[in-house]
């Protein structure tokens, strides 16, 4: 097979959960241009309205399913209703997450630990469950999952740690599923994006506007990263190009954990 031609996701459906704005959005697009049908979630009508006529107007097979993952027991709703409308389901992208808050550990109350760890880690653990088990009866299957350089690194900014330690369990289970589901043929990695331009770094930015040139100076390319720039990265990794990675977290972040 042509190398380009193992970059083609054409006949493979996908799951995008945070798929309407920011990293998600983009990663949504990549895929679908390369081939794939979308599904897309998120809890926003709006955004998802919004990003399901942009993606539309490119030419990409898309739907919208409007959920918040924040919630286990909708999570779990959400994936019995993907497995029931769009069976199968080849690749799963689980994106969604944040932090949203930013109380010291000593002053955290334990429902907010509790809420962002259920986002950015019960949903993860969930959708795999469901989305990702689907997969493994068919033989084949790509499971991406969003963590962040927080959980190679404690942000200076940060308080609560709770954003970190989530994002270090993430991918410690993508390392432990990946190597249960190795045999049968799905593939099981993991993103660790650096700074990028997303929607909610936007609204920290505009809350404390030197935060953008104090970032970009800690990042030896010297700028934040435009969330388009994760688009071929997660198209390798749902592709047959990435059949021999499993269980790699692949940190995109400007060479921000070099300094």
């Amino acid at each position: 097979m042509p190398v380009l031609d193992q970059f083609s996701l054409k006949g493979r459906r996908a799951v995008i959960t945070g798929g309407s704005r920011g990293l998600g959005l983009e990663m949504a697009r990549a895929l679908g241009e390369a081939g794939a049908e979308l599904i897309i979630v998120g809890s926003d009508a709006g955004h998802l309205q919004g990003a399901t006529a942009e993606l539309a107007t490119a030419g990409l097979q898309i739907h919208a399913v409007q959920a918040d993952l924040s919630s286990p027991a909708a999570t779990e709703a959400l994936c019995e209703r993907l497995l029931g409308d769009f069976p199968p389901i080849d690749i799963l992208v689980n994106n969604v997450g944040g932090r949203r808050i930013n109380t010291p550990t000593e002053d955290l109350a334990l429902e907010d630990w509790q809420r962002i760890i259920d986002l950015n880690l019960t949903q993860v653990f969930l959708c795999t469950k469901k989305l990702g088990g689907a997969m493994l009866p068919r033989g084949w299957g790509r499971v991406i999952n969003i963590a962040s350089i927080n959980a190679l690194w404690p942000g200076k900014a940060m308080r609560g740690r709770s954003y970190e330690t989530s994002k270090a369990a993430v991918a410690m289970f993508t390392k432990a599923v990946a190597a249960d589901w190795a045999a049968h043929g799905v593939t099981v990695n993991c993103i660790a994006p650096g700074p990028f331009l997303t929607d909610a770094n936007q609204r920290w930015i505009r809350e404390r506007p030197e935060f953008q040139a104090e970032v970009a100076a800690s990042i030896p390319m010297g700028r934040w990263g435009d969330p388009k720039e994760i688009g071929a990265l997660v198209v390798y990794l749902a592709s047959e190009a990435s059949s021999y990675m499993t269980g790699s977290m692949l940190v995109l972040d400007g060479g921000k954990l070099l300094w």
